[in-house]
């Protein structure tokens, strides 16, 4: 049969050389080596072999075809991701102003086993005071405006009144009487002991003393409260005004008075409060309260500084509920204190219950993409900030957080865009084309 074959027209025909040729090229492709052996051992006439010839030709082609557009469209891809990290997007620094875009480095957050809990900025009562004066009097000079920080025992204003004037020569003639009867008291005394002098004289010399000391022992009192030196008053030095002074260190929360106004005793002149140790005081429901315990960790956040995320740590817990709502305070020591904090600020915080910790980044600074997530790495030259997408897979979200995984190890010192992520993407898109965007 062989030989037959070999003698054969047909084996000697163009299209059935051509044939074999791209059978024995590619035959390893295919696997077909074995059925190509077998086919040398039949006879086929020309129209048939052109027919296969051109049925596997053609095969042949489209499968080279195939591989080569997907390996090229890998390629392509492949190149695409790299162009688009390489080249990012740009943005002056003026327009990373204008659209406040804030970049800051991943952080660890509980994002499971806490419990919400609302309330507001306090201080301890032992950190407020009242400045009061004890006696009616003018006032003729304010020291100090709302928001003055203060030490203990800084002026804040002073008072003139001839009821003070009256309070200082009552106190000098009462000063004098004393030391006079104390002379007669003594003088009495030893007179009785000698047996040489009445017992009614010197009765009546240590009553007179002592009555006089309980006086003078009372208006020193006052004067004290008004802060009028005794030592120079007692040398005759009368005061024509008094200094009201603050009882403790902090802010002035309030004035109460004018310059010139009569004020009348106990009346409140001053508010100062101790900002340096204010506190939370949250509000934890009934059904939340099994789960707090002191010394838990509190990530709160206040209005006035919501991108800011504060910590503070339990050191007591009401032992009684508020009926409307039902539910406990909660006071908590701030530790990351910035001089920022006012008393009656609103704050909204999460008791930490579990210690569990995982990468999370504002929900703002995640977009998606078909089935995927992205968020923007951030490095900032010196005339621009240039942005670049990094694919990461997501968690949950709370409290406007969401946990991310990266997909690829970054430095940790790596910066990422915090906000603003779909105005970035949206930019990607537009110069999907190349260039910068200015």
């Amino acid at each position: 049969m062989n030989n037959i074959i070999s003698n054969s027209t047909y084996y000697r025909h163009p299209s059935y050389k051509v044939f074999f040729h791209l059978v024995g090229l590619f035959s390893n492709h295919f696997k077909t080596y074995k059925v190509f052996k077998t086919l040398q051992e039949i006879t086929f006439n020309t129209t048939i072999m052109k027919t296969l010839g051109y049925i596997f030709f053609s095969l042949l082609l489209i499968s080279c075809g195939n591989n080569s557009a997907e390996t090229n469209d890998k390629n392509s891809s492949e190149e695409t991701e790299e162009h688009h990290e390489k080249e990012g997007i740009h943005l002056s620094l003026a327009q990373a102003e204008a659209l406040d875009l804030k970049v800051d480095t991943l952080t660890q957050r509980n994002m499971d086993g806490f419990v919400e809990a609302n309330g507001r900025l306090e201080v301890p009562p032992q950190n407020e005071a009242t400045v009061t004066t004890i006696v009616g009097a003018n006032v003729v000079k304010i020291e100090v405006i709302e928001g003055d920080e203060v030490k203990q025992g800084e002026v804040v204003a002073y008072l003139s009144h001839p009821n003070i004037i009256q309070l200082q020569t009552d106190y000098l003639e009462a000063f004098h009487n004393q030391q006079y009867l104390e002379k007669e008291y003594k003088r009495q005394k030893k007179l009785y002991e000698g047996g040489v002098g009445s017992g009614m004289n010197f009765q009546k010399a240590e009553a007179d003393y002592q009555a006089k000391k309980g006086l003078v022992s009372g208006l020193k009192s006052k004067l004290k409260l008004l802060n009028i030196n005794l030592s120079n008053l007692e040398k005759g030095n009368i005061q024509e005004r008094v200094a009201l002074r603050s009882p403790i260190e902090g802010a002035v929360q309030k004035v109460e008075v004018k310059t010139g106004q009569y004020v009348q005793p106990q009346t409140d002149l001053f508010e100062i409060i101790n900002t340096h140790h204010v506190h939370a005081d949250l509000m934890v429901y009934e059904k939340d309260v099994h789960k707090i315990a002191v010394d838990q960790k509190i990530k709160f956040t206040v209005q006035s500084l919501p991108e800011t995320e504060l910590s503070a740590s339990i050191y007591s817990i009401s032992k009684t509920f508020e009926e409307s709502p039902k539910a406990v305070h909660v006071h908590a020591e701030i530790e990351n204190k910035k001089g920022n904090l006012i008393p009656g600020m609103y704050i909204q915080g999460r008791i930490l219950t579990e210690n569990s910790t995982t990468l999370a980044i504002p929900e703002s600074a995640v977009v998606k993409n078909g089935d995927r997530f992205y968020i923007y790495k951030a490095e900032k030259n010196e005339n621009e900030w240039s942005f670049s997408p990094l694919e990461v897979k997501t968690g949950k979200t709370n409290g406007g957080w969401t946990a991310i995984q990266l997909l690829k190890k970054q430095p940790q010192e790596t910066q990422f865009a915090f906000n603003n992520a779909y105005y970035l993407q949206a930019e990607a898109e537009k110069g999907e084309g190349g260039g910068h965007h200015h």
